[in-house]
């Protein structure tokens, strides 16, 4: 497994709020697959991770989102949490680099409240995804198809529903990133 992603460069975007083993899970298992991580974020210095409503452990964070660019990356991982999601939908720095792998067709992967970005890009119109339960509408109003499952993909964009679901998540989000650019991953 270590060699599947050997040499991909993969963005993590959160901040402070992010439920803790959504990054955490995901961030170990690419490692592990090979590839080369980076924690981006509006925050500066650390970011503190929950686990539901209790404070976890704080992330060095390793890239500003307002210095990063989404060509120097292979793929975006966005982890979910109520907060984090919330406030990442309203940085202008990071909507423009979700938005941007979307524009290069890069893979892409949301968790749980995560999808609230995808729909604050305007990238998920005619998209299948699935999210948290109570994003449903939000992400139906703006255009995606939205179904309850624990894990959907569509054409380079991998999204799911909950920590539960990390599992599938994460296989889909290796074979993604080892597959590459889509073409219908596009704004």
């Amino acid at each position: 497994m270590a060699a599947q992603l050997a040499g991909k460069k993969v963005a993590f975007l959160m901040t402070d709020g992010v439920e803790q083993v959504e990054f955490t899970e995901p961030w170990n298992a690419l490692r592990a697959a090979g590839a080369l991580v980076s924690l981006v974020s509006p925050t500066a210095g650390t970011v503190l991770g929950f686990d539901h409503r209790e404070k976890g452990d704080t992330f060095d964070v390793d890239l500003p989102v307002a210095d990063a660019d989404a060509g120097t990356f292979d793929a975006l991982v966005l982890p979910g949490g109520v907060v984090n999601a919330d406030h990442l939908r309203m940085d202008e720095a990071s909507v423009a680099f979700v938005r941007s792998f979307f524009e290069q067709h890069k893979p892409v992967a949301a968790i749980c409240h995560a999808p609230w970005l995808l729909a604050e890009a305007g990238v998920v119109r005619g998209r299948s995804v699935t999210s948290y339960p109570s994003l449903k509408t939000d992400l139906v109003n703006a255009g995606a198809h939205w179904s309850d499952e624990e894990v959907v993909v569509d054409q380079g964009l991998v999204t799911s529903r909950r920590p539960k679901d990390l599992p599938a998540f994460i296989a889909k989000t290796i074979e993604e990133i080892g597959e590459g650019e889509h073409a219908g991953q596009t704004v």
